[in-house]
């Protein structure tokens, strides 16, 4: 084995280089740069660990196909007068080129893997200034992600490590006043308000009578973060007012329908009335009716879950039928492709850990309009159509690694998301119910680590994800957002497919949001976790960044202690690295070992007060009646309808989506029932996406319907409408495309601006679950999970009030109707 770092360059050979022909095109169309003659794009790689022998071999299979590319050895070349920059992944940052390189050699010499790193050279021939070399650099290179390297070939490819500081204490926390805490907040970048920080410090002088570790400290702040403990929903609203003198009344009225259901809820109990009741409380009263009898009940909440009845290859089967909605717009903001990508892989992840195979998703976004001149991009914000394009390109990349069909894409345009883009991600997932073990968790059991490897590339994601948007933001924030592994959480996705794997898992949880500190913290009461047995991409972490960095593709499962062993073997056989890294113990704490030393330490029931309980009031604006949404869209109609007609088709929201739909591979796995297109031209757009169960063997006639509604207009004139027809929307496009409105289920996506302590900020997602409650409680259909975002503001811009209403359904296949004419005489009913 040979240490000494070898560069290779690749080069696409002209009529190949097509990345080249589109970054040509979009710099002159884009940054307006009409001298650029030419761009040419070499791929640059630095190799140490591997033979000569080895090398020579990999040369023209893994870095080069020889009929499409050029090779260079070592140097290249720069003709005089070529502006140039080379752009490489920051220190920490997954980069999928080299590892899928590096894995590839691996194979080839059934070795050890060398170490690679890659980069991209990219020349500019023209009448390039200084000026506009600056602006290409500005434009290509995310400084999230991504920075310029150098030219010169580096000695060693060893990463750089930090020696890990001994465990921090914070000595005198438990003696600092207000002002001091307040301070030292600050200082270390904690999400939590200073109430929190307060109620932390009497806990740590009162019961544990000592001095906290910085550790405990960010565990705490992670798990409180509105993220994973949904803090503004659950803070309880003390005083509601409603303007009801026209339009507000339906309003109250829902709001008076909705304190009378709780008394039918509840009872006597006292509950406090919050965001989270309204949205929860439709499922609550069906379920108490009896109506709710497909809802798969169990303490793994990760995903909506319902029951099934299956056909399979003629046969009746309970399959378990999962769905889940996700955003990561403030990832997909600051750093697009990552973001976007993540988004997918995160709502994956949540009906992966319920052991169920996903097999669909759906794609509905927010956006400016992406054709304003870069130029008028707001300091401290990417250009909209940078952002657009390339969050496409990450979420579609993502899937088609993965093997996961995009059945519709959408993507919703309106001024407000220039304060921060929407990035909402939805899948579904099913398998037999046999396959799907739930147990509780005994003292003995094992935690395994299964996937992926900690660095540094998750570190306050989700606590990042829960504060205001600045234009320090895309400066500061580049550790938030990962880059995705969508092969290993595919290995994931295989291994939980075998039923002999499944079977052997307790509970499941992934690490998503709070990295080891949520995923196995969550699992059980009592734990004790082993920090240093957490596998690293690196060395150099310290205990606080093991306990917090989170990913996709990793998940933690418990097992009994003698199906370990069993259980890595079968992780083995899908090339998925499995490692024990804790114990569950009968003692209600939650524990974490780093060198030998316990670096947190805390009482669970400590940690399952979600600090401390919030208080607001609400004030709910009337809609206006000049503004009214349903009025002016109708106004113009009758006085020139072709015009009318004209410009409607010219609406961003209206006109046809084909190019980005185009983006994603709506065929992989071959279960898609309904094309996103249809008719003989393929032109007309499918309302839903419609996919049969993912049966291995045989067949089946059961499949899956997924419809979303939203419309940001009528949102911005009424929250409360916007909401309502929202679910109204989701609900008829499924009826529309062949669906029972009784068997349908619905998730809820809540996206709106930062609320703090204005009381009207806070009457915008109050009316809103009021008006989902109120077409839930007409329909007779639950809201069954959701997801919420609370952070929507951009200095003095919010995005639109926003409620997606995600719809599902199961259904015979073979009675699917899709949405285009079948012939002359093809009939159309009014529902």
């Amino acid at each position: 084995m040979n240490d000494t770092v070898k560069r290779i360059l690749v080069e696409k050979k002209p009529g190949f280089d097509v990345e080249a022909q589109l970054l040509h095109h979009d710099l002159n169309e884009n940054l307006g740069i009409s001298h650029l003659e030419r761009v040419r794009i070499i791929n640059r790689y630095d190799i140490s660990g591997i033979s000569d022998d080895a090398y020579q071999r990999a040369k023209t299979t893994i870095f080069s196909e020889p009929n499409v590319d050029f090779v260079y050895d070592e140097t290249f070349e720069i003709e005089s007068g070529v502006k140039y920059f080379t752009i490489e992944s920051l220190p920490g940052q997954y980069d999928q080129r080299a590892d899928s390189a590096a894995q590839c050699i691996q194979i080839l010499t059934q070795g050890e893997p060398p170490i690679i790193l890659s980069a991209k050279l990219i020349l500019l021939y023209g009448n390039i200034s200084e000026d506009d070399l600056q602006a290409i650099k500005d434009y290509c290179i995310n400084s999230v992600d991504s920075r310029e390297a150098s030219l010169q070939k580096p000695s060693s490819l060893e990463m750089e490590t930090i020696t890990p500081e001994d465990v921090a204490i914070l000595d005198g926390f438990i003696q600092m006043d207000e002002s001091e805490l307040s301070s030292y907040k600050e200082k270390i970048g904690l999400v939590m308000s200073l109430e929190d920080f307060k109620f932390c410090q009497a806990y740590f002088r009162d019961n544990e009578k000592r001095n906290p570790t910085l550790t405990e400290i960010k565990v705490i702040d992670t798990y409180w973060s509105d993220h994973c403990r949904h803090t503004t929903f659950s803070t309880s609203i003390d005083k509601v007012s409603i303007d009801a003198e026209g339009l507000g009344l339906p309003i109250k009225k829902a709001y008076e329908t909705y304190l009378k259901d709780r008394s039918f809820v509840y009872g006597s109990q006292d509950r406090d009335v919050c965001l989270m009741d309204i949205a929860v409380l439709g499922m609550k009263k069906l379920k108490k009716e009896g109506k709710l009898q497909d809802l798969d009940l169990s303490d793994e909440i990760n995903a909506c879950s319902i029951v099934v009845e299956a056909d399979i290859n003629g046969n009746r089967e309970d399959w378990l039928v999962m769905f889940k909605n996700e955003t990561h717009n403030h990832p997909t903001e600051i750093e697009p492709f990552g973001g976007a990508a993540t988004c997918l892989g995160g709502a994956i992840r949540d009906p992966l850990s319920g052991r169920v195979y996903v097999y669909q998703a759906m794609r509905v976004t927010g956006s400016g309009d992406p054709r304003v001149s870069i130029s008028e991009t707001l300091p401290g914000k990417l250009p909209q159509r940078k952002i657009t394009t390339s969050a496409a390109a990450g979420y579609s990349s993502y899937g088609n690694q993965i093997g996961l069909a995009t059945g519709q894409v959408a993507e919703v345009y309106d001024d407000g998301f220039i304060a921060k883009r929407m990035e909402v991600g939805a899948v579904i997932g099913a398998a037999p119910k046999r396959n799907v073990v739930r147990e509780t968790p005994a003292a003995g059991d094992i935690v395994i680590l299964l996937g992926g490897r900690t660095g540094r590339d998750g570190l306050g994601g989700a606590t990042g994800s829960s504060v205001e948007h600045t234009e320090e933001s895309i400066l500061t924030c580049g550790a938030e957002v990962q880059k995705g592994n969508p092969p290993t959480e595919r290995k994931i996705q295989r291994l939980f497919r075998k039923p002999q794997a499944s079977r052997l898992i307790k509970r499941c949880n992934d690490f998503g949001a709070g990295g080891v500190s949520v995923a196995i913290g969550e699992l059980t009461d009592g734990l004790v976790i082993q920090l240093d047995a957490v596998p690293k991409k690196y060395e150099g972490l310290d205990g606080t960044e093991l306990a917090i960095s989170e990913s996709q593709e990793r998940m933690a499962v418990v097992v009994a202690k003698e199906n370990a062993d069993h259980f890595k073997t079968l992780a083995e056989s899908e090339n998925l690295e499995a490692v024990q890294v804790a114990e569950v113990t009968s003692d209600r704490r939650l524990k974490m070992i780093w060198r030998g030393t316990t670096i947190v330490d805390i009482a669970r029931e400590f940690l399952d007060t979600n600090g401390v309980k919030q208080h607001t009031e609400v004030s709910v604006q009337e809609p206006s009646a000049e503004d009214n949404y349903f009025t002016k869209k109708t106004a113009h109609i009758s006085s020139d309808i072709k015009k009318a007609w004209l410009d409607n088709l010219q609406d961003l929201n209206v006109c046809s989506q084909r190019g980005l739909v185009e983006c994603f591979d709506s065929s992989i796995g071959a279960g898609t029932v309904l094309m996103p297109f249809g008719g003989k031209y393929q032109a007309t757009p499918a309302i839903g996406m419609a996919a049969k169960l993912p049966v291995e063997s045989g067949d089946t006639t059961t499949g899956t319907l997924m419809a979303y509604g939203y419309n940001a207009q009528m949102a911005k004139w009424s929250p409360f409408h916007g909401a309502m027809y929202a679910v109204i929307e989701a609900v008829s496009k499924i009826v529309a495309m062949g669906g029972n409105y009784l068997t349908i289920r619905l998730s809820l996506q809540e996206y709106f601006e930062k609320l703090g302590t204005d009381s009207c900020r806070w009457g915008k997602p109050f009316a809103a679950l009021l008006g989902a409650y109120y077409a839930q409680m007409k329909l007779g259909i639950p809201a069954i999970g959701g997801k919420d975002s609370m952070s929507g503001t951009f200095m003095d811009l919010n995005v639109p009030p926003t409620l997606v209403a995600f719809a599902v359904d199961t259904a015979d296949v073979r009675k699917l109707i899709s949405p285009e004419f079948k012939g002359t005489d093809s009939q159309v009913v009014y529902i």
